[in-house]
């Protein structure tokens, strides 16, 4: 009986943190660029009390043997990438990425940060931020914004703006934007805001250029909605609030059971 209430209180534990995941995945339903979690679980170590195929007499053999097992746990958590639905702003400095690739942040401190969250400003310099005022890297700067009219990203990441300067209508280019890619995006860390930071898991990033050499291409007046599917998650939610339950009457049985033991009597 001791070896069912182990066994069932793994599996509450393990529900708890199902739970945790997909409630994080619910909070963001409306966040930008947001990528969803999945938790996966392995089975713990099996108690062997019969190997299979072991002899059962001098000839034969059984065909299968008794392994009970232990319970479960958590394997990982694990990033779905799938693409997000976009989601038309029209706001020349919403950019969604459509295919793979993310775009680099310049972290405060000069380290490097990647997000697929294209919801992006001008700050008081005229550099192309994040909503918490990160720099775009490579850094592009649109320089005396009040003469700006138009602002035009293309689908390979080229930024060109139309100025009004004395009546007339000039354009320049004022800067490329890069994507970058890993060989396994599962392996970037999450570091809150819509951040990744790359990791010995994921790899380097590879630079490249929008749509390109297997790059997505930018949308401009678009952003990438979350990927997660309220419906699917409602239902994760409910089926983790059932096996809770069902492991949780695994332990009050095996009490029963220990309780009707120890009521015996000689």
């Amino acid at each position: 009986m001791l070896r069912a209430l182990w066994t069932s209180a793994s599996g509450m534990e393990a529900q708890q943190t199902n739970l945790d995941v997909i409630s994080h995945n619910i909070a963001n339903v409306n966040t930008v660029g947001f990528k969803r979690s999945r938790a996966n679980f392995e089975d713990l170590i099996y108690q062997d009390i019969r190997d299979p195929g072991v002899l059962s007499s001098t000839q034969n053999r059984v065909p299968a043997g008794i392994q009970i097992g232990l319970g479960v746990k958590v394997s990982d958590v694990a990033k779905i990438f799938s693409q997000g639905s976009l989601i038309k702003t029209d706001n020349p400095l919403d950019l969604a990425i459509q295919g793979d690739g993310f775009f680099k942040i310049e972290m405060p401190d000069g380290s490097e940060a990647f997000t697929r969250a294209g919801n992006f400003q001008l700050d008081n310099e005229g550099y192309i931020v994040n909503p918490e005022g990160y720099r775009l890297s490579p850094n592009i700067q649109i320089s005396a914004p009040e003469t700006v009219i138009n602002i035009s990203v293309s689908p390979n990441g080229k930024v060109v703006v139309v100025r009004n300067s004395g009546g007339q209508q000039t354009t320049e280019e004022v800067g490329d934007i890069k994507l970058y890619r890993f060989m396994n995006q599962a392996g970037l860390k999450a570091i809150g805001q819509n951040l990744f930071k790359y990791t010995e898991a994921s790899g380097e990033p590879i630079e490249g250029d929008p749509n390109t050499d297997g790059f997505g291409k930018i949308t401009q007046g678009f952003l990438e909605a979350s990927n997660v599917n309220i419906v699917e998650e409602m239902v994760n939610l409910i089926v983790a609030q059932r096996a809770y339950e069902v492991n949780s009457k695994g332990i009050i049985t095996a009490d029963e059971m220990l309780r009707t033991v120890s009521t015996l009597k000689s």
